[in-house]
Parts: structure tokens; sequence; C-alpha cells
């Protein structure tokens, strides 16, 4: 049986996050990331068979990282290659596609291109990501490459939940609407829970509550996101760990002018030092906040209450927009890890069917488990744990262009005279 093999690659502005899996058996044989890009501390984090070991050398540049990957998964020590033709393809997740690039793309000059366009709709992500991929390719030439975007999956939503009330002109001229971010993950988490419940993933309604350092909330009806919590930018939606969230946009040139800063000064402020962070004072580590929170503090309380109290917001929302809700779902570092967090979104919800039960919720996913149920027995809707897989999405995605792509070649080519002769 042939061994396909899918090297799943997300590039920073500092890091690269790899993870080399074995698709059919959805196997991951290595994941790791190098960090700190450039700086004196870069360090590059490598486990094989669930041993992890750290290494230290001048990971100087994305180019010096990227051959530094390669480098290590054909290490005979360290790696799982004998020869990087052993490797099917390389799915590169990519922040952002545009309205135009809604699908997993087999990536070529045309792709790349496009992918430069939208550099101005993310600026921050897009280029080291494109950056990434000229790399990889440059690398591994006879290898295919496909792009994977974070956007493609709220593509589904309708005018009414992706457009904002600005000059219309606006939309058309620079494309400023509602993309939403998070959608391998949340595409990955409610295709999970469906087959957790055994229920039709085209007859679900689902909210995700991807809370993590950054966050976002998602409703999924009837396998279609309909409306996602994030926007034109990741900034907007619910408080996340260093970002704001959704705020009065007049406030921006309010600081302006009170503080005499440019824009980029408070753009950068409600990026990288708002949130759970400004809100604390403590930390973006909700779980250095939980623990300030159990000893009295009261900003880290407070915190914790405007992040709950905004994610139920959005659920209430999400409830009305899709006329009802099947199940409720928590990932992300925080949604499967904070049983406090959880608790205070839930509490007060039973009106809409939401009951969940202490007990299960104290209980952490098993290890070998990546889904648990933690409502009532009796409630109407289900409330579940589950542990997102990115990667793994990126993965069959990728798998599923580069044969998706071949059988369209297939069907395109024009029969040769000797498959006539017979007619």
């Amino acid at each position: 049986m042939t061994i396909l093999l899918i090297l799943s690659i997300n590039t920073g502005s500092s890091s690269i996050k790899y993870t080399l899996i074995e698709i059919e058996t959805e196997q991951v044989l290595i994941r790791g990331i190098v960090e700190n890009i450039g700086a004196a501390d870069a360090s590059m984090k490598h486990c094989l068979k669930g041993k992890e070991e750290v290494f230290h050398a001048q990971y100087s540049n994305h180019e010096q990282s990227i051959q530094a990957i390669i480098n290590t998964l054909l290490d005979t020590r360290h790696g799982a290659l004998k020869d990087l033709s052993e490797i099917f393809a390389v799915g590169h997740r990519i922040a952002h596609g545009g309205e135009d690039m809604f699908q997993p793309t087999v990536i070529d000059e045309s792709t790349l291109a496009k992918m430069r366009e939208n550099i101005r709709l993310a600026p921050l992500h897009m280029p080291h990501m494109v950056r990434g991929i000229e790399i990889f390719r440059k690398l591994m030439p006879l290898t295919p490459m496909v792009a994977v975007f974070d956007t493609a999956f709220h593509q589904t939503m309708p005018p009414e939940a992706y457009l904002y009330a600005i000059p219309y002109e606006y939309y058309l001229k620079y494309g400023i609407r509602r993309y939403g971010f998070h959608g391998t993950s949340h595409r990955y988490v409610s295709e999970r829970v469906a087959r957790f419940l055994d229920q039709p993933f085209d007859q679900l309604k689902i909210i995700i509550c991807h809370l993590g350092n950054g966050s976002s909330i998602a409703a999924v009806k009837n396998g279609n996101s309909v409306d996602t919590s994030m926007g034109f930018t990741p900034l907007s939606g619910v408080p996340m760990g260093t970002r704001c969230g959704d705020i009065d946009v007049a406030i921006v040139g309010r600081i302006m002018e009170y503080e005499g800063l440019s824009f980029p000064q408070v753009e950068k402020i409600l990026t990288n030092q708002s949130g759970l962070l400004g809100l604390s004072g403590i930390s973006n580590d909700c779980r250095e906040i939980e623990i300030q929170a159990i000893n009295g503090n009261a900003r880290a309380n407070m915190a914790i209450d405007v992040l709950c109290y905004q994610v139920k917001k959005y659920i209430g929302a999400y409830v009305a927009a899709m006329n009802g809700l099947d199940c409720l779902v928590f990932t992300g570092g925080i949604g499967e890890n904070g049983a406090m967090i959880r608790e205070r979104i839930c509490a007060g919800m039973d009106y809409l069917g939401i009951q969940l039960n202490s007990d299960k919720n104290n209980v952490r996913l098993e290890r070998e488990k990546d889904a648990k149920l933690i409502s009532n027995e009796d409630a109407r809707v289900r409330i579940c744990i589950v542990r997102t897989n990115e990667e793994l999405m990126i993965g069959k995605q990728t798998y599923e262009a580069i044969r998706n792509d071949v059988m369209k070649d297939d069907r395109t080519m024009e029969p040769d005279s000797s498959d006539c002769a017979s007619f």
C-alpha cells in the first residue's frame, strides 16, 4: 500500500510550524516549530514519536529555517524520510484568500500572483506566508504545493452577514467586508462534532467557540458557515489575549487625540496591548488570569467576566440567526482546557436549552480522545469539547486539492486517435 505523506506548514512572521501526516491513517509522524526566527534565542522544537527535542542554532531568516526543517525531516536520527520525494504534497496555511480564493488551490504562478494581491488584506501575515511558499518551491521543486485559506470556510456567509453599513463603493473598490478567520479550525471542528454525535453534518445547527489567544465564534448551519465574529481583520469579535475585539470605532480617534498618537500606534495598542492583557494588567495567558481571579484579584475576575459575557452575547445572536441550536462546541486552548470559562459562559442560558453538567465539565479530554460531551443528559442542546486539528484539516484538504486537480486534467484531456479507433 502506498503511504501518502502530507507536510502541513504554517508560516508566521517569526515562526514556522510543520507537521508530517500520514493522511490515510491520519497519523502524525512528526510535528515541530521554529520559533523566534532572526532573534538570538531562536530555536526548533521537534517532536518524533512523542519525544520532543529542542535545537538551538542560527535560524536567522525564513529560508534558513525552512532548510533546517527539511534537513531535520531527512535526518537519520530525528527524521522520518529517506528522500523528499516521499512527501506527496505540501499544504500551506494561508491567512487570507479574499473573495476569489475560497477552495484549497494547487499553487502555480497565477495562484501566487493572486496571493500577492491579497497582501493588502492581511499585511501582517500574508508576506511571510507567500515568502514561505516561494522558499519551499525553490527547495522542493518537484513536490506539489497547495494553499489552504483560513477565510475559505466563511465564504458561504450571506451578504447580510458579511457586509458593513458603510458606503457600498468601499466594498466594491477595496473588498472591505467581513471575511472571518480560523476557518480551517471551524470546518474541522464542525465536521468532527457531527461524527462524534453520529448526526448528519448537513442537518445540524452548530455554534463553535474557538477560544484561545485569538478567539472567534462561528455559526454553522447545515454544513455552512453563516456568520462569524472576526471581520475584515482578526481584531474584531470577542476579547482575546491581546486584541480588543468589538469596540466603537470612534474610540480610535479619541485615543489618537487624547494621547497624541498616530493610527498605526493606536492599532498596535488595540492588537498587542488590549484584550485580557489590557483588562487584567496581568497577562494575555488565561491560565494565569484564572489563578489570580481565584486568589481574589478583582481585575482578573473582571477580565474573565467581560470575555464570558461577550461570548454569551454572540451565542444568543447566532441562535437567533440560525433559528435554533443543536450543539454548542468549545475548542482552542481556552475552549478545550478552561472549565471555569466554559461554566461561566453557559450559566444562565437554560432558556436556550443550554445546560452544562459541572461534573462532566471539570474533567479534561483524555489524551487518546478528541471530543467529549459535557451537557446534561436531558439537555435540548448538546455541549461538547472538541480538540481542534488544523494541521490534519490542512493535510486532508491538500490531498483533496491534488486529487481534484488530477481528475480535472483527466476530464479535459483530448482522446488520441487510438482511443477513438474502436468506435
